[in-house]
């Protein structure tokens, strides 16, 4: 359970002015309890702990992100069915999604983690530190505010609903579509499985009738395989079809 004790011995006097505020510059308000922000913007890979990390913070930002989420649409769309609902809220809570949103906010300017991973740096741990912002600030100011501020900070000047209604985020069922209909073989293999900071990182690589096209890191396969077959559908300039109405 993170309190504020033990976060406050945890950091003693590492809040910094400057960090201060930095973070009421990301949130738009002042925090109350500084030290659970800190803990939510603090990377296993510097602070393995449980208690100093925010693994457990980024688990309760999901549910409660993804909740707000689910209530948006719902009065969004009061005629639309259960799979469109389903759909648009996996659009705009996706790994990709969230880390290009937390890049834009600054997060990533004030999160801490092990700079000296290269891997690191190109992963999804910002979106994740999104999610654990989340539920820093559910924690401090509770369930109205951070409905608020999930609107006004993330859905208004990032989400925009109409794009998010065309945009195809399956990128693997998109490149399969296009091999099968021009007599291809595809294959998403794993080409490298090791530990970086005490979790298994996979590459994985997409690979058109046995060449490999792109490749892609990640912290499970399934993300990495997805990351694969968007650069491979950029590479191979096949969003630029999408784009233009050619179809695949």
């Amino acid at each position: 359970m993170y309190t504020v004790g033990i976060l406050d011995r945890f950091i003693g006097n590492r809040i910094s002015a400057s960090f201060k505020k930095n973070l009421r510059n990301v949130l738009g308000f002042a925090p109350g309890k500084t030290a659970l922000y800190q803990a939510a913007l603090t990377h296993r890979s510097v602070r393995d702990n449980v208690d100093e990390n925010n693994e457990r913070l980024e688990y309760l930002g999901d549910a409660i992100l993804s909740g707000i989420i689910a209530d948006f649409l719902f009065k969004k769309y009061p005629y639309k069915e259960e799979g469109f609902l389903t759909e648009m809220r996996s659009k705009m809570v996706n790994r990709n999604k969230l880390n290009e949103i937390a890049i834009k906010m600054g997060i990533k300017k004030i999160t801490q983690f092990n700079k000296f991973d290269n891997s690191l740096k190109i992963s999804q741990i910002f979106g994740n530190t999104l999610e654990a912002l989340v539920g820093a600030i559910y924690l401090d100011k509770g369930f109205k505010q951070t409905q608020r501020w999930v609107l006004e900070r993330m859905i208004m000047p990032y989400l925009f609903m109409e794009d998010l209604e065309n945009l195809e985020i399956n990128h693997k069922n998109r490149l399969y579509g296009w091999a099968n209909k021009n007599g291809k073989t595809l294959e998403f293999e794993t080409l490298n499985e090791r530990i970086e900071g005490g979790r298994r990182l996979f590459t994985i690589g997409a690979v058109v009738n046995g060449e490999l096209i792109t490749e892609a890191k990640a912290y499970n396969k399934k993300d990495a395989s997805q990351i694969a077959a968007s650069l491979a559908l950029e590479k191979l300039g096949l969003n630029k079809i999408a784009e233009n109405g050619d179809g695949e």
